[in-house]
């Protein structure tokens, strides 16, 4: 029994601290596939569709949306743990490698490194930051939303009779970008039915926007988003031009608070009004 007692605790003696594995489910993001030594994956989540504000060294800060990686990595031994200038300057020249642009680095007190990096045409931003025995990374992967809910033209047409307009969120855009995505398909669809279903409707499409970025950016850009879905309705859906007009409002009329994610998502939209 005394010979058991003794080999156990041999073996717990010589037992490597790096024995400590990762979380199940858990793997190092595939634009950086390994790690800092003596590190383990202590958490991780995944979100097909999220959204990060990225760190700048002058406000304000990024926003992303697509694909959201966000991975805990904690030192195994902290007497062995490298110093944050280690750390940062290692993912730092990792972006580099992969094609990081827009580099941004705060290495004097917070310790944090971020950047954007487009590959194969997908943008990515990617952010690592040091903290006593963590490693925080965050990857934003950019693409719109998969939108699994939409309104069917009988269901515009009763808000648009009962109101006068209706609010469509089933068009997307990427960030600061006026181009309509293809998963707005559906959204698009159906508008073209009840523009078909009703001949002498006429609509203004009205952009909005949240309030991040400037007063002038956000009119503009409400201004070329409402233009591109009213182009799509005619060029793909067949609808008659002089039916359509579009118009931008920018942040002028927001639906919620623009201080929380939630908020600012519900006031980036589109909306049909009877003419």
């Amino acid at each position: 029994m005394k010979r058991l007692l003794l080999l156990t605790t041999v073996l717990l003696a010589v037992t490597p601290a790096h024995a400590q594995t990762d979380k199940a489910g858990c793997s190092d993001h595939p634009l950086f596939p390994t790690r800092m030594p003596g590190y383990y994956i202590e958490a991780c989540k995944v979100e097909e569709f999220g959204r990060y504000e990225f760190f700048t060294v002058k406000p304000p800060k990024v926003p992303a949306e697509g694909r959201f990686t966000f991975i805990t990595y904690t030192v195994i031994d902290r007497k062995s743990e490298p110093s944050a200038l280690a750390v940062v300057k290692n993912y730092e020249n990792a972006i580099r490698k992969v094609g990081g642009t827009n580099l941004q680095t705060d290495a004097n007190s917070s310790w944090w490194v971020n950047a954007k990096i487009v590959r194969d045409g997908q943008e990515t931003w990617a952010q690592a930051e040091k903290g006593n025995g963590k490693i925080w990374l965050r990857i934003v992967e950019k693409q719109g939303m998969q939108q699994y809910v939409v309104a069917d033209a009988d269901a515009l047409g009763s808000d648009i009779k009962s109101t006068g307009r209706v609010a469509v969120y089933g068009i997307t855009f990427d960030t600061n970008k006026s181009v309509v995505k293809p998963e707005s398909k559906p959204a698009l669809d159906e508008i073209a039915k009840l523009l078909k279903q009703d001949p002498a409707l006429k609509l203004k499409v009205v952009g909005h926007t949240d309030m991040v970025g400037t007063f002038e950016a956000n009119m503009a850009l409400s201004q070329a988003r409402a233009e591109a879905v009213v182009q799509v309705l005619v060029s793909q859906h067949g609808i008659a031009a002089a039916r359509l007009k579009g118009y931008g409002v920018g942040p002028l009329a927001p639906v919620a608070s623009n201080d929380t994610d939630d908020g600012r998502a519900k006031n980036r939209r589109v909306e049909l009004v009877k003419e």
